[in-house]
């Protein structure tokens, strides 16, 4: 098992992950990022935008491991009236 920190930004605001998440196997990383930016869009409910935003995924090292738009997160957002 490994530790991945799930950091989103849009070029000038971020919120960082600084505790990580546990993954076991690596195609899981995909689906938590989208849980991750769909509870980023829950705590910024005054965002209309989400064009810009991205998940980038790293590992303890810091290394970037995946980048993710938002994309389908803020479309599920929106078709639930929270976009």
């Amino acid at each position: 098992m490994a530790r991945y920190r799930f950091h989103c930004t849009n070029g000038s605001e971020c919120v960082f992950d600084a505790k990580g998440t546990d993954i076991r196997v690596p195609s899981r990383l995909v689906d938590r990022a989208q849980e991750v930016a769909r509870a980023v869009m829950d705590m910024h409910v005054d965002q209309a935008d989400w064009s810009e935003w991205r998940v980038t995924v790293c590992d303890l090292q810091g290394r970037p491991v995946l980048r993710q738009p938002f994309g389908s997160a803020a479309q599920d957002a929106g078709s639930h009236g929270l976009g």
